[in-house]
């Protein structure tokens, strides 16, 4: 029976403005292109050692089943929800970035395999300049 996996990046913030094209709080990238579509292909080619992990991962006998890239800390947060029913009410909320940390989550993947073996393989396979946390998915039934 396969397992599912999730692969944490933990690395220093990036800029993932630059792969977005102009100034995507203001005016969502270039004129007249979806900035999905081209962060898309700009992804394909700067990131070429994704790809490569991708058919490791294939190599391996184990299956990509999602993952992506992060957007820079600053476009999120952390929550600390109040209690019972004043959940919302009495949150309290931390804008990004975070001063308490030098690495940050910049993506994740989601793989399928068969032993834990491989798992731990792959974990060592994911492209980062620093940190894989790697975990067996709970199965909710989601």
């Amino acid at each position: 029976m396969a397992d599912t996996y999730v692969y944490l990046i933990h690395e220093g913030d990036w800029d993932s403005d630059a792969y977005l094209g102009g100034d995507p709080t203001t005016d969502g990238g270039p004129a007249g292109k979806d900035p999905s579509a081209a962060a898309a292909s700009d992804m394909d080619a700067s990131f070429p050692e994704h790809q490569a992990f991708q058919q490791a991962v294939a190599d391996l006998g184990a299956r990509i089943m999602g993952g992506a890239a992060l957007q820079n800390s600053r476009y999120g947060g952390t929550v600390t929800p109040g209690s019972g029913d004043r959940a919302v009410e009495d949150a309290v909320y931390t804008d990004g970035p975070f001063t308490d940390t030098s690495e940050v989550i910049t993506g994740f993947y989601l793989v399928e395999t068969d032993d834990e073996d491989t798992a731990r393989r792959i974990a060592a396979l994911v492209p980062t300049t620093s940190r894989i946390e790697w975990r067996k998915v709970f199965p909710t039934g989601m």
